[in-house]
């Protein structure tokens, strides 16, 4: 897969490794998240919405054999939630409104099922995003930690924000995180 995003669009020699050719492919899986050559998340937030809704049907049947509102709602949590949430830092940021409009309806088909106030997907990647800004901060061997550079010293807390050039940049983890240790300061 090749990922380029130049104006001017450039035909990519084969590529080959150890003699055989490498298969060009328009996605694939990777550590769970559905990636395409352009970036866009639909496939995989297709793919979680189906899990989710099928994980629902099992959530639908708990109630019917009479388990409490908290039972219904540490299931969900487990079984759905963490569906919905695996690996939200990476690619929450750029989901269409339509694809997040499809999480919004199975959290809240999960709503009505367990009875109780369930937390929104945009919460939880909020939460997640400064969570993971912090352990970044904390730890100066991670890769990225070059990435959150304080700003002087009258602004305590506070962290360089770079310029986003694309709405793709500007929706990524590190711009999201930075704006947030920003806020909360």
């Amino acid at each position: 897969m090749i990922v380029d995003f130049r104006k001017q669009q450039r035909e990519h020699p084969p590529i080959h490794i150890d003699g055989t050719l490498v298969e060009r492919v328009a996605s694939f899986k990777f550590l769970g998240i559905h990636i395409t050559d352009k970036l866009k998340w639909s496939t995989h937030t297709d793919s979680i919405v189906k899990k989710a809704q099928q994980r629902l049907f099992n959530l639908r049947r708990l109630k019917k054999f009479g388990l409490s509102p908290k039972a219904l709602t540490n299931f969900y949590r487990c079984t759905i939630e963490s569906i919905l949430a695996g690996c939200i830092t990476a690619w929450y940021g750029n989901c269409t409104a339509l694809n997040r409009k499809a999480f919004q309806r199975v959290v809240r088909s999960a709503q009505r099922i367990t009875g109780g106030k369930l937390p929104a997907l945009q919460d939880t990647y909020t939460t997640r995003c400064y969570r993971k800004a912090i352990k970044i901060i904390k730890d100066i061997n991670h890769p990225s930690h070059c990435l959150f550079t304080p700003l002087s010293s009258r602004r305590r807390g506070q962290y360089r924000c770079i310029k986003a050039g694309t709405e793709r940049l500007k929706n990524s983890f590190y711009l999201k995180a930075i704006r947030l240790l920003n806020s909360h300061h």
